[in-house]
């Protein structure tokens, strides 16, 4: 009598296990950049809505909202990943939003640790990379 085995042997089950760590190996990184520029993205478009909001603000009360309640907006971005902040001058008449890495995959994200926005449209950021690279989408 023959006995009928089944299974894998360790072998196949060795060759299984390295394609998947190769996988991974690729993946990973990848997805996680992904993230990164999303977040990104997402904090681009937030600063950008809120400068378009606090231009609206000033035609109608003739200085800019120091307090972004005022203007409808929320202290940090939709996934939470950026924290938003505004900067006016003694006058009222310009300001700096910025957008701070605060959470998730980009609070160690050195590559764009802040973006910034003035009321004259000039887009800068603060990390390893360039404005440009941070503000591409």
């Amino acid at each position: 009598m023959s006995k009928l085995q089944r299974g894998f042997t360790l072998i196949e089950l060795m060759i299984a296990v390295a394609i998947v760590g190769i996988l991974a190996a690729i993946a990973l990184p990848n997805y996680t950049e992904y993230v990164k520029r999303a977040a990104r993205a997402e904090a681009a478009a937030t600063l950008l809505d809120a400068a378009n909001k606090q231009e609206q603000f000033f035609v109608d009360n003739r200085e800019y909202a120091d307090v972004l309640a005022n203007l409808g907006i929320t202290d940090t971005t939709e996934n939470g990943y950026f924290k938003l902040s505004v900067v006016l001058n003694a006058d009222k008449n310009t300001f700096v939003f910025t957008a701070t890495a605060d959470s998730g995959p980009v609070a160690g994200d050195g590559d764009c640790t802040t973006l910034t926005i003035t009321d004259i449209g000039l887009k800068g950021s603060t990390g390893s990379k360039d404005k440009a690279y941070c503000w591409s989408r």
